[in-house]
């Protein structure tokens, strides 16, 4: 049998699994119960009640965090020559096309979100099976697919952040770090909640959010009451 370590025993028992907190309860209670030493990503994992197999249903989009992610993100642009100024203006880490397109068919990945301008995705789609699996391929969906890249850019160097249901009707997000004020949390995990809320679809029978969890990495999850979300 494991050997629960000490801390988590000391956070587990502040942590009432019964009870459905408030979102502003979970937010002053993950930075408590955080184990770590480092300074933990907060996630929330909410399970809607949708069918990801039906079109409709299949919910994705993008939100951006009021209090940001407390992350640098690592940003590639898909560019035109006439565009890589601008892209770089706007924080671009990666910039260019051939070159960048061979650099990842040659196994390179080291960036967090890849924006592309139409005309690109010709080039970009011969990496689909490099980009697809690990969620980095662009998506006008997403807003990654746009001729104003340098909006596109700023907005996800400020917080911007895209979210996906997954095949058991679950979206897992990150909304800040431990480090984060309860108040920063409550802002971003209202933003995000909030988001989904709107994009119920009109097909979506029976409860539509059916559970909302709240857990910093290596910490118990926190429940939070689905009707606490403003």
């Amino acid at each position: 049998m494991a050997r629960v370590p000490k801390k988590r025993k000391v956070a587990n028992e502040k942590v009432d699994s019964e009870k459905l907190y408030t979102v502003d309860e979970a937010c002053a209670l993950v930075k408590q119960v955080n184990t770590t030493k480092f300074d933990a990503s907060v996630d929330v994992h909410i399970r809607l009640g949708v069918d990801p197999r039906k079109a409709d249903q299949a919910i994705r989009g993008t939100v951006t965090l009021p209090s940001g992610t407390g992350k640098s993100k690592k940003v590639v642009a898909f560019v035109t020559p006439d565009k890589e100024a601008e892209a770089k203006e706007a924080g671009a880490d990666y910039v260019g096309l051939a070159e960048l397109v061979k650099k990842i068919q040659d196994g390179w990945t080291d960036f967090d979100v890849a924006i592309a301008m139409p005309q690109t995705m010709a080039q970009v789609g011969r990496i689909g099976r490099v980009l697809g699996p690990r969620g980095l391929m662009p998506n006008p969906k997403t807003g990654t697919v746009t001729m104003n890249v340098g909006d596109a850019i700023r907005d996800v160097k400020g917080g911007k952040i895209a979210f996906r249901v997954d095949k058991f009707g679950i979206i897992h997000s990150s909304i800040g770090r431990v480090g984060f004020t309860p108040a920063q949390l409550q802002a971003n995990a209202n933003e995000l909640l909030t988001t989904l809320v709107k994009m119920k679809p009109s097909s979506a029978k029976g409860i539509y959010m059916k559970s909302v969890t709240m857990a910093s990495t290596m910490s118990p999850g926190i429940k939070i009451d689905p009707k606490s979300i403003k």
